[in-house]
């Protein structure tokens, strides 16, 4: 198993100093708790999970009674044979409706607000795998391109150690103005991808910023996580279609709307309503006047339109939009873990045979210097042979890089990539919590935390 250390990918041959300021080297695993706590992806995929989990008492609230009051006041003037009179009705009352029956509408829109609100952990658990694959690839390209910085800065000072030999050879008369311009020109290539390197650690450092939610560190350790991979693509491909959130809530997404249907279609159903009411009036001609009643309603549809109509076929249209989409999360699903499994597989070879070519490489320059010292070899030669070892070791440092992010892709793909399974020091988001609290909620305007 290859220890995943990042700043070894630098110094495959020999120490080098990077230009980069030194400072604590934050882990892997410290840039992705800072992800998970602070990344505005996912704490606003949260705040709609707690929006999704007031549908509940909104469903619930079906089979609860409504209370309303009212009050009014008026002058009422008349003018007749008997005389004249002034009245002031007023009067108070309360009213108080409770459904009886809805046509199972309440019992099913229930049932779907709860599966929403199970679809909408699914789509979260996928948001939070997503942002820490995010945070994996974006903490991954800036060790490479600090990697890179720290290399092609190395190779600027062999090649401006190449320069001051060429000069002084055509000093003593042992070289000529040919290998000085072929010095000089390397150098001035080197000195460009430096700068391309620097300018591409710079957007690596945004991108990093936006996804954790701070300035990155020189980079530290990653710790490997291949006791949580599956141990064939197989068992991977298994783990996914039972776990994979995106499967989980594409098929929570056809219950919901199967429950739809059948919203709707309660609406060709008669409903049933007791109503009560309780009033007092004074200040009219009768007098003061109390009255209470209880009247059972029933109401049957007979056609409204076609405009339900429409909504139910419209419904069972979207039914078997999801049952589609299922089979293309499915697909997709799959795709990921062939595609992860295979990249993984690919990054492990291309590290063995970038370990390989930059040990001949090493040997290769060596000896060519040595050659080049007596005669036998020309500047040129050095330059190529040194500019190979540079493409060898940042091949080496990508092979590296690719190999991490395919692994947790590949953990991604099977649905294993949380703060939980990956044991970050993080106070892990319980969505049941919220729900909870709210479920059963009568009343009130307040959210949990006080808003």
């Amino acid at each position: 198993m290859y220890q995943l250390r990042l700043l070894t990918v630098a110094l495959v041959a020999s120490a080098l100093v990077a230009p980069v300021p030194r400072a604590s080297a934050a882990t892997l695993a410290d840039a992705l708790a800072s992800a998970y706590s602070n990344n505005p992806q996912l704490n606003a995929a949260r705040a709609e999970l707690r929006a999704t989990d007031e549908e509940v008492p909104r469903a619930l609230s079906g089979y609860r009674p409504t209370v309303s009051a009212n009050a009014d006041a008026g002058v009422s003037y008349s003018d007749s044979r008997l005389g004249r009179e002034t009245l002031h009705p007023r009067g108070v009352g309360i009213t108080i409706e409770q459904p009886l029956f809805l046509g199972f509408r309440t019992k099913n829109s229930v049932k779907l607000a709860e599966t929403a609100v199970l679809a909408g952990r699914e789509a979260l658990r996928n948001t939070e795998q997503n942002v820490l694959l995010d945070a994996v690839t974006a903490f991954m390209d800036v060790a490479e391109a600090q990697a890179i910085v720290s290399l092609r800065s190395q190779n600027l000072e062999f090649l401006r150690e190449q320069v001051r030999a060429a000069n002084d050879r055509l000093n003593v008369g042992e070289g000529t103005r040919t290998d000085v311009a072929q010095t000089n020109a390397s150098l001035s290539l080197g000195l460009s991808n430096y700068a391309a390197a620097v300018a591409t650690l710079a957007a690596a450092n945004a991108t990093y910023e936006m996804v954790i939610g701070k300035k990155p560190d020189t980079i530290g350790a990653v710790k490997s996580i291949d006791n949580l991979l599956p141990s064939t693509m197989e068992s991977g491909l298994e783990r996914a279609r039972a776990n994979h959130p995106s499967i989980l809530a594409a098929s929570m997404n056809i219950d919901i709307a199967s429950y739809n249907v059948k919203i709707i279609e309660g609406e060709f159903l008669p409903t049933v309503t007791l109503e009560g009411d309780l009033s007092h009036r004074d200040g009219s001609s009768s007098g003061t006047t109390d009255s209470a009643s209880i009247v059972g309603r029933l109401s049957v549809p007979i056609y409204q339109a076609g405009e339900p109509d429409a909504r139910a076929r419209q419904a069972k249209e979207t039914l078997g939009q999801r049952r589609i989409e299922l089979d293309l999360a499915r697909n997709q699903v799959r795709q990921a873990v062939v595609a992860s499994w295979s990249s993984l597989d690919a990054a492990k070879a291309q590290i063995e045979a970038a370990d390989a070519q930059v040990s001949a490489q090493q040997l290769a320059l060596s000896g060519i210097i040595e050659e080049r010292n007596v005669g036998q070899r020309t500047t040129l030669d050095v330059l190529d042979s040194q500019a190979d070892l540079l493409d060898a070791r940042e091949a080496q440092v990508a092979a590296r890089r690719n190999r991490v992010v395919a692994a947790y892709s590949l953990l991604a793909s099977v649905g294993g990539l949380s703060a939980d399974k990956l044991g970050l020091a993080v106070a892990v988001y319980n969505p049941k919590e919220h729900h909870k609290k709210v479920r059963d909620k009568w009343g009130g305007l307040r959210t949990p935390d006080g808003r």
